[in-house]
């Protein structure tokens, strides 16, 4: 019978999930397939597992409430093996990336960072007021000038220096917060997103991150928004 797999853990973990309900329409009860030290947490599916909304915060409880309880390798959404023995060939090929990668993640959460262009306005006006050719190109505009050129060249000059502005925002942000995370990966932003950044904090430094959090967003200022979420489940640093 078809499994869907949430999550590998040392054989040893608590597993503390009774009452739990897992992925599908009429949820099968979770259990584990275990291979020497290492075990994956299933439950049986009869049915295809689509990302609704009930199976994601299925899938994303399970992950928090075993992370709670200790350190696992928490699989993505979606995965599903063929049968017991597929998931036991696995853990047994991969045993030795498996430990590791649990040694690794040992005592850290995941924390995502997001900073985003809420307001262009103040940005926009420092660079009118920071960049003499911008400011000239402004002026010319305002004061009547009707060489049609103009306007391309002013937001070609506002672009460039909005990139410039943003990349070195998003690089002072990451240089800031990476001292407290033992791991930290960069995202391709998306949409207003200027930063995606995943950091794998350590317990011990959880309270210093919040309180860099807390300055970091006075210091920055008007019209960006920064935007923490965690503790979260390890996902982006599985490999």
């Amino acid at each position: 019978m078809p499994l869907y797999v949430y999550s590998i853990a040392a054989k040893d973990h608590p597993h503390r999930l009774d009452g739990v309900s897992g992925v599908g329409s009429d949820p099968s009860p979770l259990r584990t397939v275990t291979a020497g030290s290492l075990c994956a947490v299933v439950s049986d599916i009869v049915e295809e597992i689509r990302p609704k909304r009930r199976d994601l915060t299925a899938h994303q409880q399970v992950q928090e409430l075993l992370m709670a309880d200790g350190v696992i390798l928490p699989l993505q959404f979606g995965y599903v093996a063929t049968d017991d023995l597929a998931v036991r060939q696995a853990l047994e090929s991969n045993a030795e990336s498996y430990l590791g990668a649990l040694q690794r993640l040992e005592g850290c959460a995941e924390y995502h960072v997001r900073v985003s262009q809420t307001d262009e306005a103040p940005l926009l006006q420092q660079i009118l007021q920071d960049v003499p050719e911008a400011s000239d190109l402004n002026d010319r505009i305002r004061g009547g000038d009707r060489d049609p050129g103009l306007p391309l060249a002013l937001g070609e000059v506002i672009a460039r220096e909005v990139q410039v502005r943003q990349e070195t925002l998003a690089a002072g942000l990451t240089e800031a917060l990476a001292p407290f995370s033992r791991e930290y990966l960069a995202h391709p932003p998306s949409g207003n997103d200027v930063l995606n950044l995943s950091l794998l904090v350590p317990e011990e430094h959880k309270e210093d991150l919040r309180t860099a959090e807390a300055n970091l967003a006075r210091e920055i200022g008007s019209g960006i928004d920064l935007r923490f979420s965690g503790p979260l489940p390890p996902y982006s640093f599985v490999q």
